[in-house]
């Protein structure tokens, strides 16, 4: 089993100006080697692999002498991230996009990783960069990725082997099976009549962050002034964010450690993102993010995943079968025309959802 383990960094001055050389170099690499893929395709029909590309790679530090100062298995890490992107475009994902400075940047260091009082060993790197190591690692040290935020940061994730084997999931049960219906108003209602409020982090600091965003827009381009402006809203959207993780690793440890089957919809998020004016909401409220939790807690813990299509009328499924079909979304309580009954249109979803899966 793979663990991750991320930690910050403490870099010396001599130390960031090598991380930013390493991240710029990358950055370069990448974007290179994308426009080289496209052109050529666009141009002749010619689809470049990877292989390809490195062996340019060998020509090209002859002419830029620079990239030698980077780790050299980080820039071909460059080439199979792109190599991974690609491979996705194919499979429906979007297509790679150019790196940005602006975004901080990251480079990969696949070998030779090492943990040593407190500091982190890698090639170019051997004098250790002092790191908080606030847990250890667990297992053999595979790789590691040394990024820099946007807001000036230095973070290094490291990936272990733990040579633990996956536990067995438990049988499914319907008394140890919970539904979970995933909202905008309250984050999340279970089956079981328990809920998560939204805490709406974004929504919060929005007036705050619009503030912010106007003041670094009215300084000149390129100016100190612009660019401390523009720290601002980089610290605050980086707050925002690590409010939300938190939130969500809560739940999720919650929701996981307390049941053996968990139910869920399978929400077509990128779709309902198009919904302008739901598109803030639903991006502040992090489904996809919270999904992704549960995926992989569920596969450490053994906890069994089930899930219903998106079209499944879950909230509009009363109990005695009757599907209301002129259920609207504003709609948060209904009564059924057939038996009576009134219905709370949240609780009613989770409670579908565990008996759909």
């Amino acid at each position: 089993m793979f663990r991750a383990y991320k930690y910050i960094l403490y870099p010396t001055n001599s130390q960031k100006e090598l991380i930013h050389k390493h991240c710029g170099s990358v950055r370069f690499l990448y974007n290179l080697a994308l426009e080289t893929k496209t052109t050529a395709y666009l141009g002749n029909k010619v689809n470049l692999s990877r292989y390809d590309l490195q062996k340019q790679l060998v020509e090209l530090k002859k002419e830029l002498p620079w990239l030698k100062e980077t780790n050299s298995q980080s820039l071909q890490s460059a080439l199979i991230n792109l190599d991974e992107a690609y491979n996705k475009f194919f499979k429906g994902a979007g297509f790679p996009k150019f790196k940005k400075k602006t975004n901080g940047g990251s480079f990969a260091v696949p070998q030779n990783v090492k943990i040593e009082n407190n500091l982190l060993i890698v090639p170019k790197f051997k004098e250790g960069i002092k790191m908080s190591l606030h847990r250890p690692t667990k297992g053999i040290i595979k790789s590691a990725t040394i990024s820099v935020t946007p807001t000036g940061k230095y973070f290094v994730s490291i990936l272990c082997d733990t040579k633990e084997k996956l536990p067995t999931k438990a049988p499914i049960k319907e008394n140890t099976t919970i539904g979970i219906d995933l909202g905008v108003k309250d984050f999340a209602i279970t089956s079981e009549g328990e809920v998560f409020e939204n805490p709406k982090y974004l929504r919060s600091s929005i007036h705050r962050l619009k503030v912010l965003q106007r003041r670094a827009s009215k300084k000149q381009k390129g100016s100190n002034n612009r660019k401390k402006a523009n720290k601002r809203v980089a610290l605050l959207h980086e707050k925002i964010k690590n409010q939300r993780q938190d939130f969500l690793h809560k739940v999720s440890n919650k929701l996981i450690r307390e049941n053996q089957t968990i139910c869920l919809e399978d929400l077509g998020v990128k779709n309902m993102m198009k919904n302008h004016k739901l598109a803030q909401a639903i991006s502040d409220v992090s489904w996809s993010e919270f999904n992704r939790m549960i995926e992989y807690k569920a596969e450490w813990y053994g906890v069994n995943i089930l899930r219903i299509g998106r079209f499944a009328p879950s909230s509009k499924t009363c109990e005695c079968g009757t599907i209301n079909k002129n259920l609207k979304l504003s709609d948060r309580v209904w009564k059924c025309k057939s038996c009576g009954r009134v219905n709370v249109r949240d609780r009613l979803a989770a409670q579908n959802i565990k008996k759909f899966a």
